[in-house]
């Protein structure tokens, strides 16, 4: 989830010079008919060898309606300001974020409305309700830890700032990386405030290694022991946790309260303006449909945005039994999203950063 070094890719070919495609056709000055759609995303669905959730949907994709899928991939708020570069010469023509960066777009009016095939089986919570854009992978936030050097994981907040974590404590960048960004969204509810919150992650400095672009960067680091907890979610990191045999998940809680957590679904929509609308609809109805969600959890490692899919395969019933006696909280999206950039200097004030 999140690096604002963006790597451009094809899904289901070798390299591509996606910049000078791009150009060729940008904008509105593209053939609609072309078979291609360009999609700008959040990373973590993409697997590292060809496996991920995205791998299998766009091979499955192309398969089906001939259609190509183009991958940019970067950190959620990287993305929405690289689609807000290009609101004159639109490139994209699906964006896939975390909140609160998918609000975001929408009140930035990136995005048209469009609402997928399968969407009304998608809670309300996690969809707009104009139809600008909708969950397509359910996920929660959370953090890592090395299981060879810490045998049971942390349980606190407050035990990060002992000194045996100096620098080996790192979370990614707040208003680059969703995840990072769900650094703050989390502290702000387990300390009851900003100004609490700000105070902890200012004493966690001391053992802090420093901010990062990307979170996904982060859990190789914690599976080698160079770092002993991290920042992440649980979709990306079950996934990664089946070549990273020292990568455990885990929920802080405050002192003696329980773990908590939020919902941090990958959220779609379709861009405005969209060079290939079109085929931009077909790629959201896909990403809903049955086959693609319970792939979700199979796949994927994640959550399946619809509740009518059940899903029973041996990831599913891991994720449950790793979200049991988590409490959730559901965040007030409509504050953050408006408040981000002062959480987001309040941190930087905090921190030094």
């Amino acid at each position: 989830m999140r690096t604002n070094i963006l790597k451009p890719a094809t899904a289901v070919a070798g390299s591509l010079a996606l910049a000078a495609t791009l150009t060729a056709c940008g904008g509105s000055s593209a053939a609609s008919d072309e078979k291609v759609v360009t999609v700008y995303s959040a990373d973590g669905l993409k697997g590292e060898n060809g496996e991920g959730w995205y791998d299998k949907v766009f091979e499955d994709f192309e398969k089906k309606t001939g259609i190509k899928v183009e991958y940019v991939e970067g950190g959620s708020g990287e993305m929405v300001q690289r689609t807000v570069r290009e609101k004159s010469n639109t490139q994209a023509d699906v964006l896939v974020t975390l909140p609160p960066f998918i609000q975001q777009a929408g009140a930035k009016g990136l995005l048209q409305t469009y609402e997928p095939a399968g969407s009304d089986q998608v809670d309300a919570a996690d969809k707009a309700g104009d139809g600008t854009w909708t969950a397509v992978v359910n996920n929660y936030f959370g953090f890592v830890y090395n299981t060879k050097e810490l045998k049971t994981p942390p349980r606190t907040w407050e035990e990060l700032l002992d000194s045996s974590y100096k620098e080996k404590v790192q979370y990614s960048t707040p208003g680059v990386a969703g995840d990072g960004t769900a650094v703050l969204i989390k502290a702000m509810h387990d300390f009851g405030g900003k100004e609490p919150a700000m105070d902890y992650l200012k004493k966690l400095q001391t053992n802090n290694v420093g901010p990062s672009a990307s979170t996904g960067k982060l859990a190789p680091k914690v599976d080698k022991g160079e770092l002993r907890v991290a920042n992440g979610d649980v979709q990306m990191n079950f996934a990664q946790s089946k070549d990273m045999p020292n990568l455990g998940i885990w929920f802080p809680a405050k002192g003696d309260g329980r773990p908590t957590t939020f919902a941090l679904p990958y959220a779609a929509g379709l861009v405005q303006k969209a060079p290939h609308s079109a085929n931009g609809k077909k790629l959201l109805d896909f990403m809903l449909s049955e086959q693609a969600q319970q792939d979700v959890s199979a796949v994927g490692g994640g959550f399946s945005a619809r509740k009518d899919i059940e899903a029973t395969d041996a990831n599913a019933v891991e994720l449950a039994g790793l979200m049991k006696g988590v409490e959730i909280f559901e965040p007030d999206w409509s504050d953050i999203s408006t408040g981000l950039d002062e959480y987001i200097d309040a941190w930087k004030s905090a921190t030094g950063s």
